[in-house]
């Protein structure tokens, strides 16, 4: 478990996956040898909320109780999944796209077809999955922090796929293992395969923070304005 005297770098070393969640939690790199404590200091981040995303990610621990959520700063919370959000829409998926394009090229002219269909239907799931967070979640939760009216009826029915995207995922991974044609181009196929695996293991750890710190966080504000 990394804590406030936790040298970042050493944080880093230990999960170098927790390099892509620097910028999307407004952090540079350049920070020495300070410990989180003292970079989230320096940006004027929550130190609980920067740690407890970070080793979620790392171990899929803590997650939060009721008397845990009640005492975060969760100012962070809404930024750091908008920019979670673009990382994946404008990052990731266009850069898998690339590389599954130059795949199909050569899996000929069908398993292309099918490849780049299979892979639009999974970018609108995402891209609808976003919207109703952006328009409809993150508002009502933000307009609780500020003392508006709960309306549990939103957040009763807001129910999350996110069991099915990274299925969905997994699907395209076996595709690929079993009907890519041999002569596929390897650096390619690798890069496209890696960089599946590193997606879905990036947004199981996002559905946690999203199932497990967002919700409930929601549930205890309804639980304050009523």
């Amino acid at each position: 478990m990394f804590n406030a005297h936790t040298r970042l770098a050493d944080m880093i070393t230990c999960n170098p996956t927790l390099v892509l969640l620097m910028p999307r939690l407004g952090i540079s790199f350049g920070f020495g040898d300070k410990t989180v404590a003292e970079v989230c200091k320096t940006y004027g981040l929550p130190l609980d909320f920067v740690l407890l995303v970070c080793n979620l990610y790392t171990t899929g621990e803590p997650l939060p109780d009721e008397q845990g959520i009640a005492s975060l700063d969760m100012r962070l919370l809404v930024p750091y999944l908008q920019a979670s959000h673009r990382y994946y829409t404008e990052e990731r998926l266009p850069h898998l796209q690339r590389h599954l394009a130059a795949v199909g090229e050569r899996a000929g002219e069908r398993c292309g077809a099918v490849l780049d269909r299979f892979f639009e239907g999974y970018k609108q799931d995402i891209a609808d999955h976003f919207a109703l967070e952006e328009q409809k979640i993150f508002p009502y939760l933000q307009s609780l922090e500020k003392g508006g009216s709960a309306k549990p009826s939103l957040s009763r029915h807001f129910s999350h796929n996110h069991t099915d995207l990274r299925e969905k995922i997994s699907d395209l991974l076996q595709i690929l293992y079993k009907y890519i044609p041999s002569d596929a181009p390897v650096e390619e196929l690798n890069e496209l395969i890696f960089g599946l695996l590193q997606l879905s293991s990036d947004f199981e750890r996002h559905a946690l923070i999203e199932d497990h710190v967002m919700l409930p966080y929601i549930a205890y504000l309804e639980r304050r304005q009523s």
